[in-house]
C-alpha cells in the first residue's frame, strides 16, 4: 500500500452529505439526460428542505460525454449566480471523488451549498457494457474480439482468482448476498432472489462472468447535497458527516482505455492502493467500519474491495462472503441496496446515497441496527476514489 500523509484533509469532520434525491431506475427511456439530472437534484433538495436559490455550487461527472453538463442544471433548477461548477470524467471512479470535491469548496469558503449529481441514459443510450470506444490500442483489440469492458474486467477478475484462489462460487456468494437487499428494495431493478443451483445454470457473457455478474444498466439519475455539518444540522434530515476520503490514480492508467496492459498487478485495484491514505485521511480503520458500500459493476469488484480496504486478509474474501458477513445480520453488511449488480447501474453515485441513508438512519427494511460509520468506494480498477461517513455526534 502507499504511505500516508499525516494530515486530515480540511473538509474532514467540518463538511456533510444532506439531502439525496434519485429518479426512477429504468430501462424505459424517453427522457433527456437533462430531464432527469433536474428531477434528481430538486429531489435531494426537497430531501433536506433547500430550494434551487440555495444552490451556489454543482458538480457532476460523466463517462465519454454520456451526460450533461453542472452549468446546465445549475441553468435548469433556477439557481443564482454559481460561484463553483466542476465535470468530471472517468465515469465510476468518480462518486466520492465528486463528493470530495464539493466539500472542498465548502470547506475553503468557495460554495456553501453544493448539488452533486449523476444522471445518464445508460440503457437507452450509449451502453458502457457494450460499446466499442476508439483508442490508440483498437486496431490490436478489435480483430481478435476485445472490444469493450466485460472482456477487459473479465481478465483483470481472472488474475485476481489466479492470485487469492478465489472461485466462480465465490462471485456466486456475492450476487446471491446482494439478491437478499435488492428484494427489499423498491429502487432494485433485480429484485428475485437467486440460488447457488440457479446462479451456476446461467451460461457465460465472458468467462467467469455470467449475466448476474454483470450490473443492470439504466435511465436514472441519482443526486445529493453537500454542506457545511453547521448547516447541514439544521436541514430537515441528519447530516451523514463526511469523516474522510482519497482519491488515487494508479500507475500505468489513462493512456488507452485498454490500460490495464499498463498495470504492474492486475490482482489489486484501486482500493487496495488508496487504503492507508483513507483511514488516516478518516483517523478509523477497517474495525471501525459498521457498513460497506462497494462499487460492484461486476461481482469480483465486491472481492477486491474487501481485501483492498483491509476488512480481510487477501485471499480471504470469498470465505468472509460465504460465511455470510457481509449479510444485514453479518459483521459487515455490505452493499445493502443490492449494489450496482441489482439496484441498477448509476456509475455509483447510488452506492453513495445508500451510505448516507444509513448512517441517517432512512434505509427502511434494510436498515443496518446502530450504523454509526460507512465506507463507499467508487471505482472498480486502478483509478478511484473512496469516503468514509458517520453518525453526527
Amino acid at each position: 500500500m502507499t504511505s500516508a500523509p499525516g494530515n486530515r484533509p480540511g473538509f474532514a469532520g467540518t463538511t456533510a452529505l444532506s439531502g439525496v434525491g434519485y429518479t426512477d431506475l429504468t430501462a424505459s427511456g424517453g427522457r433527456s439526460v437533462l430531464d432527469l439530472a433536474l428531477e434528481a437534484s430538486r429531489a435531494a433538495l426537497a430531501d433536506c428542505g433547500l430550494t434551487p436559490a440555495d444552490v451556489d455550487g454543482v458538480i457532476t461527472y460523466s463517462l465519454f460525454n454520456d451526460s450533461v453538463s453542472s452549468q446546465a442544471v445549475g441553468t435548469g433548477l433556477g439557481c443564482g449566480d454559481l460561484s463553483y461548477v466542476l465535470d468530471l470524467n472517468n465515469g465510476g471512479s468518480q462518486p466520492g471523488f465528486a463528493v470530495m470535491n464539493a466539500a472542498m469548496a465548502v470547506a475553503s469558503g468557495l460554495a456553501e451549498t453544493v448539488v452533486v449529481y449523476r444522471a445518464l441514459n445508460g440503457r437507452t443510450g450509449k451502453k458502457v457494457g457494450s460499446t466499442h470506444f476508439e483508442s490508440p490500442s483498437g486496431q490490436f483489440r478489435y480483430p481478435i474480439g476485445f472490444s469493450s469492458y466485460p472482456y477487459y474486467i473479465a481478465m483483470w477478475s481472472r488474475r485476481f482468482m489466479i492470485e487469492t484462489g478465489a472461485t466462480e462460487a465465490d462471485l456466486a456468494a456475492v450476487v446471491m448476498a446482494q439478491r437478499e437487499y435488492s428484494a427489499l428494495n423498491e429502487r432494485a431493478v433485480r429484485r428475485s432472489l437467486l440460488t447457488e443451483e440457479e446462479y451456476f445454470s446461467r451460461g457465460y457473457v465472458v468467462e467467469p462472468f455470467r449475466p448476474v455478474d454483470c450490473t443492470v444498466e439504466v435511465d436514472a439519475a441519482v443526486a445529493v447535497v453537500v454542506t457545511s455539518l453547521e448547516r447541514a444540522r439544521d436541514l430537515k434530515v441528519p447530516p451523514a458527516v463526511l469523516e474522510g476520503g482519497a482519491w488515487v490514480t494508479g500507475r500505468g492508467s489513462g493512456l488507452d482505455i485498454a490500460d490495464v496492459h499498463y498495470w504492474p498487478d492486475l490482482s489489486r485495484n484501486c482500493q487496495h492502493l488508496l487504503a492507508d491514505r483513507l483511514w488516516a485521511s478518516a483517523g478509523l480503520g477497517p474495525a471501525d467500519i459498521d457498513v460497506a458500500e462497494i462499487y460492484d459493476c461486476f461481482s469480483p469488484a465486491v472481492l477486491y474491495g474487501l481485501e483492498g480496504l483491509g476488512f480481510v486478509e487477501r485471499g480471504g474474501a470469498g470465505a468472509f462472503v460465504r460465511e455470510g458477513n457481509t449479510r444485514l445480520d453479518g459483521v459487515l453488511p455490505t452493499n445493502t441496496h443490492g449494489g450496482l449488480l441489482n439496484e441498477g447501474y448509476v456509475h455509483g453515485m447510488n452506492t453513495v446515497t445508500e451510505a448516507v441513508h444509513q448512517i441517517q438512519g432512512r434505509a427502511g427494511i434494510r436498515q443496518v441496527e446502530g450504523a454509526e460509520t460507512a465506507v463507499a468506494t467508487s471505482g472498480v480498477l486502478v483509478d478511484g476514489s473512496a469516503i468514509v461517513l458517520r453518525k453526527d455526534s
